[in-house]
């Protein structure tokens, strides 16, 4: 990993903790897979600190082109799942 996970320095450590541990999750849903109870616990933090769907859009489109990892796919996953599944994508 030879990227940074974007935030606002306007945030506290525990937002910012919430914000990477999301990002570290979209990691996961393309690498190994993760839970998908797992990730709408983390997505739920997430939106905690970025309300707006306006900013979440830009936090998603710099993490993207920092690491290559698209979170907008791994959502769209998410919400579509059920309780037990496990969502594992395919990095393009």
């Amino acid at each position: 990993m030879d990227y940074s996970y974007p935030f606002s320095i306007e945030w506290s450590t525990e937002e910012i903790i919430d914000v990477v541990s999301f990002f570290e999750a979209i990691e996961m849903a393309y690498e190994s897979g993760i839970n998908r109870q797992e990730l709408l616990t983390r997505y739920r933090k997430f939106k905690q600190v970025v309300p707006a769907i306006s900013e979440e859009k830009t936090y998603f489109r710099e993490f993207e082109e920092e690491s290559g990892y698209a979170s907008f796919p791994v959502i769209k996953e998410m919400k579509a799942g059920t309780d037990d599944q496990k969502i594992k994508l395919n990095k393009k």
